[in-house]
């Protein structure tokens, strides 16, 4: 079995992909440039729907309410008054030595993130586990070898043209969801970081990320499919890496996700 062959299959997308209205099996192969740069219609279900950028806020006073508390409430802290204008080196060692929330008080390190500081894809997950609390290094476990397969299927590679950061620096306990208040505490950082990069597109991996950074309240299937702006730069959503390692059945729609970034990027 060839490397493109095991990707694919850890992706649950061989040998699936068939073209409508043909006997034989089609399968997809992301590694050829020209069937990513130009995503058939024929190999992904629902291809052709409109793209449009989605700058709608939250339907109900309540979701906005709760948006609203991450950013401006004046009960949270905010780690930094000037993360705005910390370079690099700056920000690093602001996000080590970061006690503003109590996140850090229960996990052996920070996780800043990874990769090329000048990267065209950023990937926004939503916090570290126990292995990337371990390691000091985003998406290492086993949803961080997903996610590899994720970017091979795509033709990219971690740590080259792309940039892996979180929501949150520090894990969870018991690797639950971040709450807002830490949320609010942590996201200038992140938002440090996009400023620094300027990466050509955001792909939000699961709901956390994509309403942290969309800042509003809705659900990920409604976020899916859209051209969403993040402060002037493209942001789509799809599933985070350790839901589908859950729900494997749902790695088509991420394929689909992919298949839809690849589209945004060739322009």
């Amino acid at each position: 079995m060839d490397r493109n062959e095991a990707v694919l299959r850890e992706l649950n997308l061989y040998p699936q992909w068939v073209r409508r209205n043909q006997i034989a099996p089609v399968v997809a192969e992301p590694h050829a440039p020209e069937e990513l740069l130009a995503v058939r219609p024929e190999l992904v279900e629902g291809h052709g729907a409109p793209i449009t950028v989605d700058s709608r806020q939250a339907s109900t006073s309540s979701a906005r309410a709760e948006i609203n508390n991450i950013h401006t409430d004046p009960s949270v802290a905010t780690p930094a008054s000037q993360v705005d204008k910390l370079d690099w080196p700056e920000l690093k060692q602001q996000v080590r030595d970061c006690t503003a929330c109590k996140l850090r008080a229960g996990c052996t390190q920070t996780v800043f993130g990874a990769g090329d500081e000048q990267a065209e894809w950023l990937f926004v997950g939503e916090g570290p586990g126990a292995d990337e609390d371990a390691r000091g290094e985003p998406f290492v476990g086993q949803a961080g070898k997903l996610l590899d397969n994720m970017l091979l299927a795509i033709k990219l590679r971690r740590g080259k043209n792309v940039y892996i950061a979180n929501i949150v620096k520090c894990r969870p306990p018991n690797n639950r969801n971040p709450e807002a208040d830490e949320i609010a505490t942590c996201l200038s950082y992140l938002q440090r970081q996009i400023e620094l990069i300027k990466p050509k597109l955001i792909i939000a991996l699961g709901k956390t990320a994509a309403t942290a950074l969309l800042g509003r309240d809705a659900t990920l299937g409604s976020l899916r499919g859209t051209l969403h702006d993040y402060r002037g730069i493209p942001l789509l959503v799809t599933y985070h890496p350790a839901y589908l390692l859950r729900s494997p059945m749902e790695k088509a729609k991420a394929w689909q996700d992919l298949c839809l970034a690849v589209n945004t990027m060739a322009g």
